[in-house]
């Protein structure tokens, strides 16, 4: 059995939730979209690409007769072609809205969801919206972010002690909607009992660095409606940068 809750947070700075989330129990389905663009553009890509990203996902667990508009990867689960597909749609959906209304234009959305079925946990991202597991005592972030400074990580270039403070800390190097064709990349977990999967914006782990997320999570609070509370709580203390959604 699966237990799920959400929680989403303009913060101290923003006057506008750009951020989306989903929890869906019906569907074993959830995402956090993170919005990027002027004006409300980027409340609007977040929400699209999750309204595309849930009527795809739902669609394709019952009609046998879905159109699969990249075909089915034979390499990856059935699952995994599924959460590909819904993120891909919902990258042109978004990209087409971008390109058609001038008010829209250069809006994007990052994405990091998770399609369960039994104990396997699906997960597909793009941006640096990040899913965490709590397992054992320990925190760990299954997610990379798409980044340039997590780029300059890999490959040497800053070491970990630069990135909190870095200028280009808030760029990223891929996006729902930035162009007409994302390539994505699909996670697979097994789960186990007591786990804790958490999602969430860089809102949230902007502000809270893995060590204090840590603090939070372990060991687990009462309930998730409380450790979300304690998690904005937190990041709007540390500052409330960004709009926070966990």
């Amino acid at each position: 059995m699966i237990e799920a809750f959400g929680r989403t947070d303009v913060g101290r700075r923003r006057k506008i939730n750009e951020d989306s989330y989903l929890v869906s129990p019906e569907a074993s389905l959830y995402a956090v979209c993170d919005g990027m663009g002027g004006h409300n553009a980027g409340e609007v890509a977040s929400k699209m690409a999750i309204e595309t990203i849930a009527a795809f996902v739902e669609r394709s667990a019952v009609e046998k007769e879905i159109t699969w508009p990249w075909g089915l990867d034979a390499n990856v689960t059935f699952d995994a072609n599924r959460l590909k597909t819904a993120i891909r749609l919902a990258n042109a959906r978004v990209f087409q809205a971008a390109d058609n209304r001038e008010e829209l234009a250069g809006m994007g959305t990052t994405v990091v969801a998770a399609l369960v079925t039994g104990d396997v946990m699906t997960i597909g991202s793009a941006g640096d919206s990040r899913c965490y597991l709590v397992r054992g005592g320990e925190l760990r972030q299954l997610t990379r972010d798409d980044s340039w400074v997590s780029a300059a990580l890999g490959e040497g270039i800053l070491n970990s002690d630069d990135v909190e403070h870095h200028p280009l800390r808030n760029v990223i190097t891929k996006a729902v909607g930035a162009r007409d064709t994302i390539d994505l990349d699909v996670l697979e977990h097994q789960l186990q009992p007591g786990d804790v999967v958490m999602l969430c914006s860089d809102g949230l782990h902007g502000m809270l660095n893995d060590q204090e997320l840590g603090r939070i999570l372990l060991p687990s609070p009462g309930s998730l409606e409380e450790a979300t509370a304690r998690l904005v709580d937190a990041a709007n203390e540390a500052g409330g940068r960004d709009n926070v959604t966990v």
